[in-house]
């Protein structure tokens, strides 16, 4: 790795100018601003969600995963959204210039996830201040006029589905800080093989927005988010929004198979992981009439989508409105429900 600082903001956007390349309106990072002209009969959707230093990952993780999960947690809330990403700007906050070998290897991984999610950078800024790393994306989708899907239009009666698995990400943090701390106790205590362990540090070094679940959510969904902070605690977002109220089944719910392992031997970790974030997983609430075409659609998809539970009227439930029960029935509790940025 080329270890020679960036001695200029003109040397550092020059690293960045590959990125552009496809994209017109970007004028390959010469101009003060870019163009995007949406297609006719389509609307813009727009997100800006930072990630920082010490915050949302380690200072010292693989660069070119930095810059995956920048763009994909952007990413992340279009798909859930129904909308297919277009483009993206970047301000980046620099505690100090950036070495030639850290950018490069930051780029390659932005080109790596810009290839992945069909998306171009367009513009943005860069600067050095105190503080840690921070790198701000605003991406930029398009979806067909009116047909964005929102947290808020949940309805009682409808099913409510979560794609991927969860929690794996939450225990890949974990392993993660555990292994900078140069210790095996979490690895260990665990049982887990290297290749588990890989996967679960992998899911939270590099999540996967589901934009191949684009199209059925925009079709299908009444309702839906990325899970980023937990599924309880986005759960009781949209309920709040919606006006409604949510019983989840937790034996429904699916687990990936290094997941099952860490469950049997740690039982104790169930609501932990429920409540876990950094998961990227679409939640979404599909109408009953909907539910046969939904299915059929997710029987094509890459990512399987699986019924968890059902949306209820918010009359006669308690303060909390999501809960959760156990295969017999009985409900669980939670010490927290999701990360609190505050």
């Amino acid at each position: 790795m080329n270890n020679h600082r960036i001695q200029s903001e003109a040397e550092l956007i020059a690293m960045l100018a590959p990125l552009a390349v496809g994209a017109p309106g970007a004028y390959g990072l010469r101009d003060d601003c870019a163009r995007l002209t949406p297609r006719p009969g389509y609307d813009l959707v727009l997100k800006t969600d930072p990630v920082r230093a010490g915050v949302h990952f380690f200072p010292d993780d693989p660069p070119d995963a930095i810059g995956w999960k920048a763009l994909a947690v952007n990413v992340s809330d279009l798909a859930a959204k129904g909308s297919d990403p277009l483009a993206y700007l970047m301000a980046l906050s620099f505690p100090a210039p950036p070495t030639h070998g850290w950018m490069a290897a930051f780029a390659r991984g932005l080109a790596e996830a810009q290839s992945a999610f069909g998306c171009h950078l367009i513009g943005g800024d860069t600067d050095r201040a105190p503080g840690p790393l921070t790198i701000a994306i605003t991406v930029l989708g398009e979806v067909p006029e009116g047909r964005m899907i929102r947290r808020g239009t949940a309805r009682a009666g409808d099913a409510i589905y979560v794609s991927g698995t969860l929690g794996d990400s939450g225990l890949g943090l974990q392993l993660r800080s555990e292994a900078r701390n140069l210790s095996r106790d979490l690895r260990n205590r665990w049982n887990l093989t290297d290749y588990q362990t890989d996967y679960f540090i992998g899911r939270y070094l590099r999540p996967q927005p589901r934009i191949d679940l684009a199209h059925t959510i925009r079709q299908h969904a009444s309702a839906a988010m990325d899970i980023s902070d937990g599924l309880v605690k986005d759960l009781a977002r949209m309920c709040a929004a919606s006006g409604v109220a949510a019983i989840v089944d937790s034996g429904l719910i699916e687990w990936s198979p290094s997941m099952m392992i860490v469950i049997r031997q740690q039982p104790e970790l169930f609501s932990k992981i429920l409540s876990a974030g950094d998961d990227y997983e679409i939640l979404a609430t599909v109408p009953t009439d909907q539910l046969a075409a939904f299915e059929r659609q997710l029987a094509l998809a890459p990512t399987p989508m699986h019924r968890i539970g059902t949306i209820i009227d918010v009359s006669g439930v308690a303060a909390s409105n999501v809960t959760v029960t156990r295969i017999d029935g009985t409900e669980i509790s939670f010490d927290r429900t999701g990360w609190d940025h505050f």
